[in-house]
């Protein structure tokens, strides 16, 4: 099965969204970079049909200057389901991409059928705080994303599946000036996000990695605690990229989605 792709243009913005496929449609959120791709989406196109939009400024969609905070995006994506005539989609979402689900579905939840938050970021809790990836030299981000480090390693300058080193570090550049713009107003994380989580309706996912070093599986109860409707899956002996480094964790997502 290959991937599709579409584009749209939502309030300007040139956007590619790869699609995989058939059945309910899920939406499904990247994180801060594209570093890993969407290979992992094959999992479940056997029962779903996924939708994995590139955020304006990532991967092969075009630049969106205009973005100052995460609520641009909330739009964004909220004009981007209509636009793609998605009658309540499932909404996942890894990391940065996790904030970004929670924050559509804490205002728009009703539009959205199940909801999964794969490690989010967002909560910025004193008490749980991981790495600061800004502070990480290159050559060690591998071991910070993924606990068997040649699994994130893959993806990066000699890796199995890394483009030319050349396209790398530029893809990098211009995902980095792109994740400034969404972090001018608050950056990662709204200081009211935790506040909002109690209005998310949907049924809930939180699937975490337990040797995550980039957003700490333990603040998973904390996120459960304030979403009416949350379960916890912790997997063990995974790191940032799970569904990388544990392909049960698709299965699992598939299996809640399916309900």
């Amino acid at each position: 099965m290959t991937f599709e792709t579409a584009r749209l243009e939502i309030d300007g913005v040139d956007t590619v969204i790869k699609i995989i496929g058939k059945g309910p449609a899920v939406l499904a959120l990247h994180g801060a970079a594209t570093i890993e791709g969407h290979e992992w989406a094959r999992g479940l196109a056997d029962r779903f049909r996924i939708y994995l939009p590139f955020h304006p400024g990532f991967g092969e969609s075009g630049p969106a200057p205009h973005i100052c905070g995460m609520q641009d995006l909330i739009v964004h994506n909220l004009r981007l389901i209509a636009a793609l005539s998605l009658d309540r989609p499932h909404l996942v979402g890894h990391s940065m991409g996790g904030w970004m689900a929670a924050e559509i579905a804490a205002v728009a939840g009703e539009r959205f059928a199940r909801l999964v938050l794969n490690a989010p970021a967002g909560l910025n809790d004193p008490d749980h705080r991981g790495a600061d990836l800004t502070k990480i030299a290159p050559q060690d981000l591998p071991q910070y994303l993924a606990h068997r480090t040649e699994v994130a390693a893959q993806y990066f300058p000699g890796g199995s599946h890394a483009p030319p080193t050349e396209q790398f570090i530029a893809a990098r550049e211009r995902e980095s000036n792109a994740l400034s713009n969404i972090r001018k107003s608050h950056g990662v994380g709204h200081p009211n996000l935790r506040r909002w989580l109690s209005r998310i309706p949907n049924e809930t996912l939180l699937l975490w990695g337990d040797r995550d070093r980039v957003s700490l599986a333990s603040q998973a109860e904390l996120w459960a605690r304030e979403i009416p409707r949350a379960r916890i899956h912790i997997v063990p002996g995974v790191g940032h990229f799970a569904t990388q480094e544990d392909p049960t964790c698709i299965t699992t997502i598939g299996d809640f989605l399916a309900g």
